[in-house]
């Protein structure tokens, strides 16, 4: 894993942040949490190709 993928999770967690503040303070607030869970639900898509990477390489490393 590269430093340029830990830097799309977190920008996205910034503009995921900041569009929370900011529909929360417009009164949106069902808006905000929308927005957090498709955040989370991006990341975690992008973290599972990493995690099945990191998976196989413990089991060729381990011989499992």
């Amino acid at each position: 894993m590269d430093m340029t993928f830990v830097f799309k999770i977190a920008a996205i967690g910034i503009i995921v942040a900041v569009m929370n503040q900011m529909l929360s303070k417009s009164g949106r607030e069902e808006y905000a949490t929308l927005t957090t869970i498709a955040g989370i639900i991006v990341v975690v898509m992008m973290l599972i190709p990493q995690v099945t990477k990191l998976y196989s390489m413990l089991q060729s490393a381990f011989g499992l």
